[in-house]
């Protein structure tokens, strides 16, 4: 962190003056990055937003006023860092997570952003984007089990680097649903004397799920109950939509009003968490236990008069074992298609495919290539039938970025 500090000040921290929405979190930070920035735009406030990982295009990471930012941009933003990182070889070069970072303050800064809203790579305490002191609001989504073999094996131990967000005087808001994570976010938050603004289960309410849409009512802080429209099937971002206007109903700026919050909810659309890519096709990127248990709910919600089908992927070091005991033990889908991911942290699919069989006596159809896969599903996917495709970003990356092959190819 000494190191990451240090190269910042070097560069003249960028980005400053900027009010920093910092969010850590083991699911939903994207989401929450997402509702944050499109009800802040709905407000006619500028904001930069830094997000991870991208599923298709580098630049996807950099978002400025809603939009990626451009290849010119990227590139001097690349070549600012560079020219600074070439000074210092070879006593220092920062991680390929640190130089996208400082990237993103770089482009923040060019552009004099009022908002930048900025999410951790993983942890918290010692993620590079905690080099920044002076914030304006933590958020902290949903707590669970990812990334163990750094952040520690216990709740409480991974909500103790998430808390490490945390600053003096500055208010966190949190979902207050788990005893353990909850009295560690007070505790924390207690003894640097931060504010805590936890969303409980009372605070929603009236959840009415449509085909494509669910309506909900959240108590704000200084509101009573108000009504609001998430343009999603999936039911967790009921709750990451709940965190970013809780957050933002705090600032103290009265451009933020509640219609700007509604419509800024009401029009975010997040890539890649139960996006319907297809008519009944539907991409989701939970890769963790809770992701998972997370993505079933919303199954559940989903009527269906024929079958379910589904298409699964994982990478290695994460728990693919206990994910493909959820999946194939759910009682939802009729046929699985498990297919191999590109690059080296792919779990190999004869191993993927064994593990499901353990938990599943029906067919268990196997590709080495999402191209056969897809067209298997698709295949074998009749009138009144859902697609689901799961398991990890990188698949969600992969699918995305072959079906803009097929546009192109068309």
């Amino acid at each position: 962190m000494e190191d990451t500090a240090r190269f910042w000040e070097r560069l003249g921290y960028p980005a400053k003056n900027s009010k920093i929405l910092h969010i850590a979190g083991t699911n939903g930070k994207g989401s929450v990055c997402a509702y944050l920035c499109s009800a802040l735009r709905k407000a006619g406030i500028s904001c930069g937003m830094f997000t991870s990982p991208h599923l298709v295009d580098m630049r996807e990471r950099f978002v400025i006023n809603g939009m990626m930012v451009s290849e010119d941009d990227f590139l001097y933003a690349f070549r600012v860092v560079m020219k600074e990182v070439e000074r210092l070889a070879p006593a220092y070069h920062p991680t390929f997570f640190e130089l996208l970072f400082f990237m993103a303050m770089t482009l923040f800064d060019k552009y004099s952003v009022e908002y930048v809203v900025l999410e951790t790579g993983l942890g918290g305490r010692l993620d590079a984007t905690n080099v920044v002191e002076e914030k304006k609001l933590c958020i902290i989504t949903s707590i669970g089990y990812d990334h163990m073999e750094y952040l520690g094996d216990t709740l409480v131990q991974i909500a103790g680097e998430k808390a490490g967000i945390m600053r003096s005087g500055v208010p966190v808001v949190y979902p207050e649903r788990q005893e353990e994570v909850t009295r560690v976010m007070e505790e924390y938050a207690g003894k640097i004397g931060a504010e805590t603004f936890p969303v409980g289960k009372a605070a929603i309410k009236e959840i009415n799920i449509g085909h494509k849409t669910i309506d909900f009512s959240l108590h704000l802080h200084y509101y009573d109950y108000i009504g609001f429209t998430v343009s999603t099937s999936a039911l967790y971002q009921v709750e990451n939509a709940a965190l970013a206007a809780s957050a933002l109903a705090l600032l103290d700026d009265r451009r933020i009003t509640v219609s700007a919050l509604q419509s800024g909810i009401r029009e975010m659309i997040w890539e890649g968490r139960m996006e319907e890519i297809l008519p009944s096709v539907y991409l989701d990127g939970a890769h963790n236990v809770d992701g998972i248990l997370a993505f079933l709910e919303t199954v559940k919600q989903h009527s269906c008069t024929g079958r379910r089908v589904l298409l699964y992927s994982a990478v290695r070091d994460k728990q693919y074992a206990r994910v493909a005991d959820l999946l194939a033990q759910a009682g939802l889908f009729d046929e699985i298609f498990l297919v191999s991911l590109q690059g080296e942290r792919a779990l190999p699919l004869a191993q993927l495919t064994d593990t499901f069989r353990q938990y599943t006596g029906f067919e268990i159809n196997a590709y080495e290539t999402l191209d056969a896969a897809f067209e298997a599903l698709l295949t074998h996917k009749n009138d009144g039938d859902k697609a689901y495709i799961v398991g990890s970003l990188y698949l969600a990356g992969e699918v995305k970025a072959l079906l803009r092959r097929f546009e192109i190819e068309k």
